[in-house]
């Protein structure tokens, strides 16, 4: 007899994730909303890059510090509170489109697809024009996405998300 308890594989209160597969223009028409919460990612990494280092100098010299460093820690530590909170938060946002964070210091993602029936990304990176490449699943190098799917996409009719005319 084992000590370990039964567990359903999907525990109460957590619902399961479909699994989401986004065609090349719904990906393109999401890149904008995309594109600003990736933004405000990197910036509360770069925040939180920048923080860390600080905070952990004040911390290691916590008893010695004057009356402004102390209040500096304290206030180093609410920047960090809320740079966490805003990753946090945006990275939400991202999962609940169906959009992976990639890399949250270059602000790379990718939009699940799936191409000759097989797991697939495009893949977009902060400072890309648009969404441009693609790989498959467990693939690490970047594909430029061939013209033949231009011009099939281009022919795909609009999908409009609520709020857009």
């Amino acid at each position: 007899m084992s000590n370990t308890p039964n567990r359903a594989s999907n525990p109460p209160g957590k619902p399961r994730r479909k699994d989401i597969s986004l065609d090349l223009p719904t990906a393109r028409q999401m890149l904008p909303l995309v594109k600003s919460i990736v933004s405000d990612i990197v910036t509360s990494r770069l925040a939180l890059n920048k923080l860390t280092p600080e905070q952990e100098r004040l911390e290691r010299h916590r008893r010695d510090l004057v009356w402004q460093e102390r209040q500096r820690r304290y206030q180093v530590g609410e920047e960090i509170s809320a740079a966490e909170r805003s990753l946090h938060t945006a990275v939400t946002e991202l999962n609940t489109l169906g959009v992976n964070l990639i890399d949250d210091e270059f602000g790379i993602v990718d939009f699940p697809t799936k191409i000759n029936g097989r797991s697939a990304a495009f893949n977009w990176k902060l400072g890309d024009d648009g969404v441009a490449h693609w790989h498959y699943s467990g693939e690490e190098q970047r594909r430029p996405i061939p013209s033949d799917w231009e011009s099939a996409s281009a022919s795909a009719t609009p999908i409009r998300f609520r709020g857009q005319p």
